[in-house]
């Protein structure tokens, strides 16, 4: 057992909360729960590719947003329990099945493990890239504890706005904290790399999600993220919200529209931002990819 959760701090929350003996505000407790590992095919086209991306979805997470997608998984912690051996097992079991990278889900809440089991999975022949896909909070402590260990950063960059960091997801500091560790991430990483085959092997791709009536606060999002380097980041532009997912008093009642996602995607064409968007069409994870290019292969 970690000694790191017996006074949690390990996300910006520093709830101090003993997880031995309970559980913290992301509702893990010092076992790592995994809820599902498996191929993953409907990430970004540099992540999934053709034979998949190694998604390994934690449960539990330090965010727990109002309209999370997937509360049934980051708010009801369930899954298998594992030891960090066996987290290495599972790395190099989705290795051996031909997956392009291991792909890190909310990873968050059980750092000191993850960290741990990379350790171990390396040294017995891991050898593809790892993504680390989190929300975006994170300490700059935890993104340098990663440093040696992932390949490509996968953040959310969800608000620019203090306000609506605290009404969604309880956490008024969530642009600053975010916006630093984005910033350390992009710049550790370098400009984003590619192999023969279009798969990202190093670098940083943004998530931002359009949420409705706040197409100003994602327009700000993009400038920031802009501010990092167009040639140093990767942008994707998500419009897949679905109000069937609010939590209770969430005010998200609607989809976006085309008009909000569009003019959230022409500030980021204006400011000459690379990656990936959706089509008006699509309330998936379906994408389109290339506004302004993909990056340098190398």
């Amino acid at each position: 057992m970690h000694r790191e959760y017996e006074n949690c701090v390990l996300c910006p929350r520093g709830c101090g909360a003993d997880r031995t003996s309970g559980r913290g505000y992301c509702g893990a407790g010092a076992e790592t729960t995994v809820a599902r590992a498996m191929p993953h095919f409907w990430e970004e086209p540099c992540i999934s590719g053709s034979r998949g991306s190694g998604a390994i979805f934690f449960s539990g997470c330090n965010l727990r947003c109002s309209y999370c997608q997937n509360r049934d998984i980051s708010f009801a912690v369930r899954g298998e329990r594992m030891t960090d051996r066996g987290l290495a097992d599972v790395m190099l079991g989705l290795q051996a099945r031909g997956v392009h990278n291991i792909d890190l889900v909310t990873a968050t809440p059980y750092l000191p493990a993850v960290i741990a089991a990379l350790g171990i999975a390396k040294a017995r022949g891991l050898h593809i890239p790892v993504v680390y896909n989190t929300g975006g909070y994170e300490s700059e402590a935890a993104v340098r504890a990663l440093a040696q260990y992932v390949d490509v950063w996968l953040p959310d960059l969800k608000y620019a706005s203090p306000r609506l960091a605290a009404e969604y997801s309880r956490a008024e500091d969530y642009p600053e904290t975010a916006f630093a560790a984005i910033s350390l991430m992009t710049e550790l990483a370098g400009a984003p790399t590619y192999d023969a085959d279009g798969i990202m092997t190093r670098g940083t791709i943004v998530r931002h999600l359009v949420l409705p009536g706040h197409r100003d606060d994602s327009k700000e999002v993009v400038r920031r993220i802009a501010s990092l380097g167009t040639d140093r980041v990767v942008l994707s532009l998500m419009r897949q919200y679905t109000p069937e997912f609010a939590g209770e008093g969430c005010d998200l009642t609607r989809r976006v529209t085309s008009f909000e996602y569009n003019a959230v995607l022409g500030e980021a064409m204006r400011l000459g931002l690379r990656g990936y968007f959706q089509s008006a069409e699509s309330a998936t994870s379906a994408y389109t990819p290339d506004f302004g290019g993909t990056g340098t292969n190398e």
